[in-house]
């Protein structure tokens, strides 16, 4: 069977592919109580330990009990749009229309019916080293190239504005952020967001931002969006999911902040790729604007910065450096040079000798890729404690 050219440039998932082993390594003797083993701790997953808080559980199941599990429009439901419009409106005193509001189901999804609007062969787009594995191939996947822009700890592992000038060609179409960023948990700094919005608009571009991570956000100056630079010409598109701050990740459900003109081709593609997102989901999550539920949001939000609070110096006790301090999201991007050459490797040496599953740098990458590893944070404190304990046996310390 003859396979699409395109998959020539969609390399596996090998978060996943490590997530596969780090199970198969669980279900044998080292993590085994009865003969001696300790149970396999999940530190490599970007999966928040909270799922949906008490008042969305029960409109789901409210929904199903009523039966409204019809289809909804493409672009979801008007009343979860206009919710959405009203929290960014108190939340960051942005004013965006619920018409500019497309539900997806979930940030794949989005990224991917952005980019099959925006790019096509022959496009280039911009994109920092480190970055999501997927951002990259949803890219690959409209048949355009992503190019990698080097960001190193020295600028907080994210592009600047001077980079996409001098990466610029007539082949760029525009750049895909993300802010705070997979893997780093890094925010771009207000003013650099700024200056890479109006170079890449000076150019006819187009600005997306991954946003998905907005809400866990632990430095104020970090608590704001993309969206503030859009100007009249709303050229920022911003991606953004239920999943993370809001703890809906297996709902699927997600949604974009888009130009007025191009709603319409969106919705166009939605119609024919997805016709809409779980309506069950979205009937669900009208529940997580209730005052209940975010006062629950931004509970877990501080256990989170109190769990970033432990492990990043833990880290650094054992010999583990974390260059930059995440300011949002829940990971740690870890240099673990000291001890290897190779974080494929030693991610597997870690879940034999301390049954510890973290993600190896493979995934991210091109720039010193071998030398990191990904922490996701999103466990209890008791796991994080517990690891750290194993990794200073593992590392002598």
């Amino acid at each position: 069977m003859k396979l699409a050219q395109r998959l020539d440039h969609i390399e596996p998932f090998y978060v996943m592919e490590c997530a596969k082993a780090a199970v198969e390594i669980a279900k044998g003797p080292l993590c085994d109580p009865a003969r001696g083993g300790r149970p396999m701790i999940y530190l490599n997953i970007g999966e928040p330990d909270f799922g949906a808080p008490p008042l969305v559980q029960q409109a789901a199941a409210a929904c199903i009990e009523a039966g409204r599990t019809q289809y909804t429009q493409a672009i979801g439901l008007p009343d979860l749009r206009q919710k959405l419009s009203i929290w960014y409106r108190e939340r960051f005193g942005l004013d965006v229309a619920p018409e500019r509001i497309v539900i997806t189901a979930g940030a794949s999804a989005a990224l991917q019916l952005a980019c099959l609007a925006l790019f096509e062969r022959g496009d280039q787009v911009l994109m920092p080293d480190p970055c999501y594995p997927c951002n990259r191939h949803f890219v690959a996947a409209a048949d355009a190239e992503a190019l990698l822009l080097p960001a190193g700890a020295e600028q907080r592992f994210q592009p600047s504005s001077a980079q996409v000038v001098a990466a610029w060609t007539e082949a760029t179409r525009g750049v895909l952020l993300a802010s705070p960023s997979n893997p780093t948990g890094t925010s771009i700094e207000h003013a650099e967001m700024q200056a890479i919005v109006e170079a890449v608009r000076a150019r006819g571009g187009v600005t997306v931002v991954d946003e998905i991570y907005l809400g866990l956000s632990y430095d104020a100056r970090f608590e704001r969006s993309a969206l503030e630079f859009a100007g009249p010409e709303m050229d920022v598109i911003s991606v953004n999911s239920f999943s993370k701050y809001f703890g809906m990740t297996g709902w699927r459900l997600g949604w974009l902040v888009l130009p007025p003109a191009l709603v319409g081709p969106v919705e166009r593609l939605a119609q024919n790729l997805f016709i809409c997102a779980s309506s069950i989901a979205q009937h669900a999550a009208l529940a997580c604007f209730e005052p209940a539920s975010m006062a629950e949001y931004e509970r877990r939000r501080q256990a989170f910065r109190e769990r970033r609070d432990f492990i990043v110096p833990a880290l650094q006790r054992v010999g583990l450096r974390v260059p930059v301090v995440p300011d949002g999201a829940f990971y740690c991007w870890i240099d673990c040079s000291a001890h290897t050459d190779n974080s494929w490797d030693f991610a597997f040496e870690l879940m034999e000798k301390a049954q510890l599953a973290l993600t190896p740098g493979r995934d991210f990458g091109r720039l010193g890729a071998e030398r990191w590893l990904r922490l996701s944070f999103a466990s209890s404190m008791g796991d994080l404690q517990e690891a750290v304990a194993r990794l200073a046996g593992v590392l002598g310390r």
